[in-house]
């Protein structure tokens, strides 16, 4: 339970790395006494963040390993941008990367007291898409800060680019599908069945089951990112990105 005295200071939090990101200037870490000490805390900032962005177009999840508890943060509608768009009007001083794959729900999810089973929320999937996550940080670097300011810090969300669509994916096995990320026409990393979370099929109905409090449960053409295949890969203003997967298609960004 947060009190009334702490969400001042998470309220301060929040403004601070907002206006970190805002003008590009990123501070090493929140001050000591205004840090998250709990990941309600962190997620508290987070959706203070994502209040000043207005409306929230989907979610990212994730987890570190296949054992790990998945984290999840909003994703701001006004972000996301299709395969081959120019990505503008956003302040860009980090420019990270990750190949992702992701999902755009096509009926609702709402709060229940029975959990979501995985066949009933893969039927409330619309469609499967390769994406892009653009991070972006109000950290200097966000390796060096406390883990929970990061975490506060939109969880790095930055940007969401969304390929078309990828028929019947539900035949892929994600845990040997290969994946590559290209910088201005070069490679820059190759791997197979890579992403961190193991199955990422478990991250969904882990979201539409313990997210459910703080989503107030998952609407009809929310996006939901599951994690990177690819690791975080800086890039320039200007950079060309395309990300090709095996069978789960292929995503491009334009920075401007």
């Amino acid at each position: 339970m947060i009190t009334a005295a702490r969400e001042k200071d998470l309220i301060s939090a929040a403004d601070i790395l907002l206006d970190a990101r805002r003008t590009c200037t990123p501070i090493a870490d929140l001050p000591k006494e205004l840090r998250p000490a709990t990941l309600e805390e962190a997620y508290f900032v987070q959706d203070r963040m994502s209040w000043a962005y207005e409306r929230v177009g989907g979610w990212k999840v994730g987890a570190p390993t296949p054992e790990a508890t998945p984290a999840f943060a909003p994703m701001p509608a006004d972000w996301m941008i299709c395969s081959g768009c120019q990505m503008r009007g956003l302040n860009h001083r980090y420019r990270g990367i990750e190949a992702e794959i992701a999902f755009k729900l096509g009926a609702d999810l709402p709060p229940r007291e029975t959990p979501y089973t995985l066949e009933e929320v893969i039927a409330a999937v619309a469609s499967m898409h390769p994406a892009i996550e653009i991070l972006e940080t109000a950290l200097v670097d966000p390796d060096r800060a406390t883990k929970l300011t990061s975490v506060a810090d939109m969880a790095m969300h930055g940007g969401f680019v969304y390929g078309d669509p990828v028929p019947d994916w539900q035949s892929i096995d994600f845990t040997k599908e290969s994946v590559s990320l290209a910088v201005d026409g070069a490679v820059r990393v190759e791997r197979m069945g890579s992403n961190t979370a193991g199955d990422l099929l478990r991250l969904l109905p882990w979201l539409a089951n313990e997210g459910a409090n703080r989503t107030e449960g998952l609407q009809a053409g929310d996006w939901i990112t599951t994690g990177s295949w690819t690791g975080n890969t800086l890039v320039k203003a200007g950079a060309i990105i395309e990300a090709k997967f095996g069978r789960a298609g292929k995503v491009a960004l334009r920075f401007a």
